[in-house]
């Protein structure tokens, strides 16, 4: 193996399959982040999203999928060259996978892709056969990346800094613009039979760190959702009232049996209440 890798995975505690698993979805979307920064992606566009929050911000929970916004709309944007590149670096480092980018079914302003491994070389590749074996020989591990290729204006960006597997930047949303796209989440996202607890747990998560919200960016992106009309700006009031019409119809066992697979320590949302979600939203 080679000693970066094992350097890596020395972060993850690795009790069970699911660890190990968690372990090299975490450490392939590092790699991937990688090979974008070496085809120079991020002179493009920033990441921003869950995966970013888990990665260059330390949050405290699981994340699948790569989210990333073009730093200005461009219709024409191409994510195919970056996708061979992601791949280039993922074999270098000893992992053999595929980025495909998946063919829209309609017109969409978001470019999507596909990064596949088979679970079981996966495995074998960390040394860990004895696990191998378990695991269905045609089990894969995905990771979704998406570009949002007509970005709603307004955010803010910075460069973040990994040194694994090698030192290298990634320019992402700044935390007052990632807490921006996580309350359009939070507000605006279709539910239909199942909530997504990620969205509550972030919120906890950004509140608990005193992180600013920009409330302009998230009026831009309720306005290009069609979920603010008004005339009038999106105020402090406005934004409020939202919220807490939002928890007071937050279905929060399913809540809380959503995100639960995504955290170290499930114990951390019995909480949850109508109740705490009012007092966490006193204290944005």
């Amino acid at each position: 193996m080679n000693p970066a890798i094992a350097s890596m995975l020395g972060r993850y505690e690795r009790r069970s399959a699911d660890d190990h698993v968690n372990a090299l979805r975490e450490i392939l979307q590092e790699i991937a982040l990688c090979g974008l920064w070496r085809a120079k992606f991020f002179e493009h566009a920033a990441f921003y999203g869950g995966t970013a929050l888990r990665v260059l911000y330390g949050l405290d929970r699981f994340s699948e999928d790569m989210d990333f916004s073009l730093l200005a709309p461009a219709e024409a944007f191409d994510l195919a060259p970056y996708c061979g590149a992601v791949e280039e670096e993922l074999r270098a480092w000893g992992f053999p996978a595929t980025v495909e980018v998946k063919r829209k079914t309609a017109r969409s302003a978001v470019e999507s892709a596909f990064l596949k491994a088979n679970t079981r070389q996966l495995l074998l590749t960390i040394e860990a056969g004895d696990l191998a074996s378990a695991i269905h020989g045609r089990r894969e591990l995905r990771i979704r990346l998406e570009v949002d290729t007509d970005p709603p204006p307004g955010f803010s960006t910075e460069t973040k800094f990994l040194l694994q597997p090698i030192p290298f930047s990634v320019k992402a949303y700044d935390p007052p613009s990632l807490f921006a796209g996580k309350m359009h989440a939070v507000l605006c996202r279709e539910w239909g039979t199942r909530v997504k607890g990620r969205d509550w747990y972030d919120l906890v998560w950004y509140v608990g760190r005193r992180t600013a919200l920009d409330l302009s960016h998230l009026e831009a992106r309720m306005r290009q959702s069609g979920h603010y009309l008004d005339d009038a700006a999106l105020d402090e009031r406005a934004f409020r009232t939202l919220l807490a019409q939002r928890i007071e119809v937050l279905d929060i066992a399913a809540a809380r049996s959503e995100v639960e697979r995504f955290l170290v320590d499930p114990a951390t949302v019995r909480v949850w209440s109508p109740g705490f979600f009012r007092e966490v939203a006193q204290r944005i």
